[in-house]
């Protein structure tokens, strides 16, 4: 039983020597294929790219079929009236828009000529207070102020009243 024993082991021995050999020599030749000696250089690679792509652009114009004179008219009579469709669509939406644009700007400014009587009068009123605060320091200005403010109050009413006249 020694004896088979020492032979198993030998023989494993044996294994894992040829295992390891045989790992080495894969490395080498591994290292070997992956050497930049064996490749070409860089301008040797890209000429061989670049024959390769002409070639097959060559073999690739080939497969085009082109079409005939009558198809060609045909389309390009298609693609004239797509277009005359698409433009008048879109002009009809331009005018369209810009009608409804103008149109609401003259509401607003008609809605605005009634709203600035109303404008007006309330801006004397704010620069009567404004000039109250500020006339309060002196007398003579205080005079003055509140004889322009009378004036310009009495302005702004009559112009009311003109308006009010003309709009009824």
């Amino acid at each position: 039983m020694a004896d088979k024993e020492k032979k198993v082991a030998q023989n494993s021995e044996v294994e894992k020597a040829t295992t390891e050999e045989s790992k080495a020599a894969e490395k080498v030749a591994k290292a070997a294929k992956g050497s930049k000696k064996d490749k070409p250089n860089f301008f040797a690679r890209a000429g061989k790219s670049t024959k390769r792509f002409f070639k097959d652009f060559k073999g690739e114009t080939k497969k085009i079929v082109w079409p005939d004179a009558r198809t060609v008219l045909k389309n390009t009579g298609i693609v004239l009236v797509v277009v005359t469709l698409v433009t008048a669509v879109i002009f009809a939406i331009d005018f369209g828009l810009e009608t409804g644009i103008v149109a609401l700007k003259e509401a607003a400014i008609s809605a605005g000529t009634n709203n600035d009587a109303d404008a007006n009068a309330n801006a004397v009123n704010t620069n009567t207070d404004a000039s109250e605060e500020d006339t309060t320091t002196e007398a003579d200005e205080t005079e003055e102020t509140t004889s322009d403010e009378e004036e310009t109050t009495v302005a702004a009413s009559e112009d009311d009243t003109q308006e009010d006249e003309k709009a009824e």
